[in-house]
């Protein structure tokens, strides 16, 4: 284990998400230093299906790792620790002996075990795994997704009953690789979104081993988001370095919002949203189509928080820059939205994998409503825009009805709060102030703080919180009519993308 003994205690957040592998490096202000992102590239084989390559995305996170540490001009050895942070449920199998990956990663986004957890859904083991888990049965989550490779890949579940093969999400598969095969873990907050780890114990439940199939010896270790777990190898980026924070990336930016208290919330605007509400030591229970999850913690006692998960936000936007080609990027598409007063009626469903929370609805599809030859491309930008707010009002809404209190603010981060147009409409749909912080990159600075308690750069929460800086808040100002009236609208269009045609 190397000393700690980094004149300057540096530390170093690895942040591997859905669209980008990113590093972020801070000081012991909390103040990010530099950030480096590489675009990880994404397949869809099938309808439905989402595919990464597991060992591309290795490469491309150290390779943002070591580019960030030259351009910032930082010695390896002055880096303190690493904290990890990474799109949850994305499922990866690997060879224990060579570490190579024997499929490519199957993504959270993924929807080809839909139909199995369909049936599973109406089976009666499912308020069992909803009890156990305080999840719903969906192909979200890792489970089917793991099943799903061993029953596919030739040999796998064979060679993973003679324990040849291991199971990990991207937070275990960084931590197995920058220890060169030392570290096989993974924390709370990213096994409670595998559908196999009871929420109450945190422990791998046996009977949802058995009720999966999975054989024991392929999970990881569950340790505790803050903790020194492994030493990354000095080959990797020049010097031994522990890696003592690990979370998923919804809980680890809870944890950078300094959310670390219950009643407290933010919302996370990428390419999908995430909606958290911190419930401290009470583990939440939703009947509404919500779901309870570990938070991120420096404290032993278990946290706990709700969740609505909204499977595409930023993805609409990535469609019409993307694949649709109507705009060059996403700022050209925040300025044609921003030129047009209202939707003219216009709502774009961007249902593309079905719906996630509170509507988990598998079968739905993506649809535009309400156009008119008097339609435009910047109308299709704003409707693009105001479909990640009443997706998330959706949420909220949901979550106002199992907690049975109001929401008084809600902290916003991720690369879409960047967007004033839609922060504003955000609010006022709402009807509550939204803010925002300086540093949106509110994941990483989470998977920092947690590895820099861990060693000692800040000895508690209550420390990190004076680092917290506003941005500026969005006050309502929408007529309470109007909101409705839109939101109406939006029900509307959402109740067309849930109809289900039989047959065909």
């Amino acid at each position: 284990m190397p000393e700690y003994n980094a004149p300057v205690p540096y530390i170093l957040a690895l942040d591997e998400g859905t669209t980008s592998a990113r590093a972020a490096l801070y000081d012991a202000e909390g103040r990010r230093l530099g950030l480096v992102s590489h675009r990880l590239p994404t397949r869809y084989p099938a309808p439905g299906w989402v595919e990464q390559d597991a060992e591309e995305l290795w490469r491309l996170q150290l390779r943002s790792a070591a580019e960030l540490l030259e351009r910032a001009g930082v010695p390896p050895q002055e880096v303190h620790a690493i904290g990890i942070t990474n799109q949850r449920e994305t499922t990866i199998v690997w060879e224990r002996a060579t570490g190579r990956s024997v499929s490519p990663a199957i993504v959270w986004q993924c929807r080809r075990t839909a139909q199995a957890c369909e049936e599973l859904s109406r089976s009666s083991a499912a308020p069992m795994i909803t009890r156990k888990t305080g999840l719903v049965v969906d192909a979200y989550f890792s489970a089917s997704k793991l099943r799903w490779i061993l029953d596919h890949v030739p040999d796998a579940d064979a060679r993973a009953r003679d324990g040849e093969l291991l199971f990990g999400t991207v937070d275990t598969w960084l931590a197995w690789k920058l220890s060169n095969q030392a570290a096989h873990v993974t924390d709370f907050t990213n096994a409670s979104r595998t559908m196999l780890m009871n929420l109450e114990t945190g422990d791998w439940d046996a009977d949802l081993l058995s009720l999966f199939d999975i054989p024991r010896a392929m999970l990881p270790r569950i340790v505790a988001s803050g903790g020194v777990v492994g030493v990354a190898a000095g080959e990797h980026l020049g010097a031994e370095i522990p890696i003592a924070g690990i979370a998923g990336d919804q809980q680890a930016a809870l944890f950078g919002q300094a959310c670390y208290r219950a009643g407290q919330a933010k919302n996370t605007y990428g390419t999908g949203c995430f909606l958290l509400l911190h419930t401290g030591g009470r583990r939440p229970v939703s009947r509404h189509g919500l779901i309870g999850t570990r938070a991120a913690s420096a404290d032993p006692a278990p946290q706990f928080a709700i969740e609505g998960s909204v499977f595409a936000a930023g993805a609409a936007v990535d469609w019409l820059v993307g694949s649709l080609g109507l705009f060059e990027n996403a700022r050209e598409l925040e300025a044609k939205a921003a030129s047009v007063d209202d939707n003219q009626g216009v709502y774009l469903v961007p249902a593309f994998i079905g719906l996630g929370a509170p509507h988990w609805d598998a079968r739905a599809r993506g649809l535009i409503s309400g156009l008119t030859l008097g339609a435009s491309r910047a109308t299709l930008a704003r409707a693009a825009l105001e479909a990640i707010a009443y997706q998330t009002r959706d949420l909220v809404e949901a979550m106002e009805s199992d907690t049975g209190e109001r929401l008084a603010e809600l902290r916003a981060d991720g690369g879409a709060a960047a967007n004033d147009l839609l922060m504003q409409f955000q609010a006022d749909i709402l009807g509550v102030p939204v803010l925002r912080p300086k540093d949106i990159e509110t994941t990483a600075l989470g998977a920092a703080y947690l590895a820099g308690l861990a060693t000692g750069v800040w000895k508690d929460p209550a420390e990190l919180e004076r680092f917290w800086q506003l941005d500026r808040v969005f006050e309502p100002t929408a007529d309470p009519g109007r909101r409705e009236e839109l939101y109406a609208g939006w029900k509307r269009a959402l109740r067309r993308a849930q109809t289900h045609e039989e047959g065909g």
